[in-house]
């Protein structure tokens, strides 16, 4: 699989490099003044630094599934399902706040996955998800 890149807008960069070099523990790469690049998970996160203003503050959107209500927009990584455990205990233990805490979902039907939903500290929205069968991931 190839590694995706994804660039996301941050007002507080300190903050932001903080949270996912620190909290999420993803090596930094290269950097300059207003970004930061990370290796997530295996692939290259940009937080790019913005200015505050009204047009960019947004409301939080959200849609239901399976009894959860979302967030829209999100990204994350489907990890293994031992890696996904570890990491849902790491964050639990940095007293993260979830906006969905980890469950599984779909039990017993196909897709079932673990799952899990926070914020980092510009609102951006994250899931991290596993498959006990892989095989499954675009299944319907």
């Amino acid at each position: 699989m190839q590694p995706f890149h994804l660039a996301i807008p941050v007002i507080d960069l300190e903050k932001c490099r903080t949270f996912y070099r620190d909290v999420l523990e993803c090596s930094e790469g290269r950097s300059d003044v207003h970004w930061v690049d990370f290796n997530f998970f295996g692939h290259q996160l940009v937080i790019h630094q913005k200015t505050q203003n009204e047009s960019t503050i947004e409301k939080p959107v959200s849609n239901p599934v399976d009894g959860h209500d979302v967030p829209v927009p999100h990204f994350g990584v489907v990890l293994e399902w031992k890696v996904w455990e570890e990491l849902a205990k790491k964050l639990k233990a940095k007293n993260i706040k979830f906006v969905i805490e980890p469950y599984l979902r779909f039990e017993g039907q196909v897709g079932e996955q673990a799952t899990m939903f926070f914020l980092d500290p510009e609102n951006n929205a994250l899931e991290f998800k596993a498959f006990k069968n892989i095989d499954q991931l675009f299944a319907k």
